[in-house]
């Protein structure tokens, strides 16, 4: 397991890798049905709570694998077998996220510790091969066994997860790479990174239009007269979700992750770990839009406005962590953050509206049209530059 070349030419994403993101999809689905069902429910606080912490799980388990994959993906037998360990714990993961909800997080935590302590062993590998490395791979390896240390002693003593402590946890979680990187970094390719977060980033966008659509369809199969509003949370989710697209790729991540790293600068960390409310907010618009057509069909037991912020709060997260985390290291000044700001304040108004969710679907695709004025279509710049395309590659290359 020798370390991969940071400057290769044509790194494409693999085929495993891809598997890996359906299969942690599958949880992102899951937490997404959970926080509308809360929604609906009217247990809003408890819900929020319980995919924020789910999604963490989720997320950070993927982040993992992604940053590892790209500085040491080797594809061999073993690669392959610590690989789909890692996968079947994202699925164990994902049966347990409906009792995560409830209080129960005894089968996530199984299901996460199976992630990390697989991601464990590669980093062992990868310390016996990577000599001039070897420092930085043995403090991943035994950051995050301590930290699972702790995540089983959650699960050994306490019958329901503690905020607190969840969230001294995950602040060990965050540390981890930072001390580990500080004795030398490893070898992450900037633009496989960005196509692997691309490509993520699509596939939850897809979830969002699948949650939608399911409770669109089971809305039509209860009541074919509930026409007039569930026709707006196909108008909305469309327009919400192309938008958000279209504005992610405006601009190549992977161009921006390239002069982070040239510069040595710790933005990777910010770019990186930011995209947890990217990926979050993301799943959430569809939880909200699948909340909406309960009220529309008088499924639910929230007022309207309740309601409408599961679609509008989610939406107004996302364009302000994409500007925060994106935008802004492209171009920081008025030229971006008047119109997503003026956009982030409209979408939240919108909430007490009678369309909220159309209302905030019109802000987003006037804000892309702001973008493309500012900034310019670059095409899918966001998944590779012009030197280094997505393109198919040989096996040597993968």
């Amino acid at each position: 397991m020798r370390p991969r070349d940071p400057n290769q030419s044509h790194r494409a994403v693999s085929p495993l890798e891809l598997l890996t993101d359906l299969c942690f999809v599958v949880a992102v689905a899951q937490a997404a049905l959970g926080l509308h069902h809360a929604v609906s429910e009217n247990h809003v606080g408890q819900g929020v709570q319980g995919f924020a912490m789910a999604f963490f799980a989720i997320w950070w388990a993927w982040l993992n694998f992604t940053w590892f994959a790209s500085a040491y993906d080797n594809d061999d037998v073993i690669y392959r077998l610590l690989t789909i360990v890692q996968i079947f714990g994202s699925l164990v993961l994902a049966a347990g996220i409906t009792e995560m909800f409830d209080g129960d997080f005894k089968l996530g935590v199984i299901g996460y510790l199976i992630m990390r302590f697989a991601l464990v062993l590669q980093w062992l590998r990868a310390a016996r091969h990577d000599r001039q490395r070897r420092v930085t791979c043995l403090r991943y390896a035994v950051g995050i066994v301590i930290i699972q240390v702790g995540w089983t002693m959650l699960l050994v003593f306490f019958d329901t997860m503690p905020v607190p402590l969840f969230v001294l946890l995950v602040v060990g979680e965050l540390l981890v790479p930072i001390f580990a990187e500080r004795a030398g970094e490893t070898p992450w390719h900037p633009y496989h990174i960005a196509e692997r977060y691309g490509l993520f980033y699509i596939i939850v966008l897809g979830e969002t239009i699948l949650s939608s659509t399911t409770a669109i369809s089971q809305a039509f199969n209860d009541d074919q007269t509930a026409t007039r509003g569930v026709f707006q949370v196909v108008v909305a989710g469309l327009l919400i979700v192309f938008s958000v697209w279209w504005i992610y790729f405006a601009r190549s991540s992977g161009d921006l992750l390239a002069r982070i790293k040239e510069a040595g600068s710790a933005g990777d960390y910010m770019w990186g770990f930011g995209h947890y409310f990217i990926f979050a907010a993301a799943a959430a618009i569809g939880a909200g839009l699948a909340a909406r057509v309960d009220y529309w069909t008088h499924h639910s037991e929230v007022p309207g406005w309740v309601s409408a912020a599961a679609v509008t709060a989610p939406t107004a997260v996302l364009l302000t962590a994409l500007w925060l985390i994106s935008l802004r290291q492209h171009d920081p000044s008025a030229r971006t953050i008047v119109p997503f700001g003026a956009a982030v304040v409209l979408i939240l108004l919108s909430t007490v509206t009678p369309w909220p969710e159309i209302l905030a679907g019109l802000v987003c695709a006037c804000l892309v049209a702001v973008e493309v004025r500012v900034a310019g279509f670059a095409g899918p710049a966001g998944l590779a530059s012009p030197a280094t395309p997505a393109s198919p590659a040989s096996p040597a290359d993968r």
